[in-house]
């Protein structure tokens, strides 16, 4: 069975644009609404991206906080909060259906760090034709 949200030729337009639309209403929403959660109170949180499935009722949602700290807390929190940002995302954005959405920890920033640190190293760069 395949996974709903990949396929061979990767994601369609539609979905990209709805991925798109969906992590810029989700970053006003994250702005403007002051949410209760205590893990979730004076954090500056970052999305990155926004992955939806092909018929456009599931949207997985990176995100990590401003800064790292604590980013499993962070994504916890809003995953309990995943249904009424959900309500107010659908007064945001212009879909038939407004997707679930799910929170994951957002992996790129660590794994850039790693890299860079791979290729800080002297033999590295002595490799790679560095001094």
């Amino acid at each position: 069975m395949a996974n709903r949200f990949s396929s061979q030729k990767g994601p369609s337009q539609r979905q990209l644009r709805a991925g798109e639309l969906i992590r810029h209403a989700l970053v006003e929403v994250l702005q403007r609404e002051t949410l209760r959660d205590p893990a979730l109170a004076g954090v500056s949180v970052t999305i990155s991206e926004v992955r939806v499935s092909p018929d456009l009722k599931q949207a997985k949602v990176f995100a990590s906080p401003l800064g790292g700290g604590d980013e499993a807390g962070v994504v916890a929190a809003l995953n309990r909060m995943a249904a009424y940002l959900r309500g107010l995302l659908g007064k945001k954005i212009e879909m038939k259906f407004t997707p679930a959405l799910t929170f994951l920890m957002d992996e790129t920033f660590a794994e850039a760090q790693k890299i860079d640190r791979l290729l800080s190293r002297p033999d590295v760069a002595r490799d790679l034709g560095g001094e």
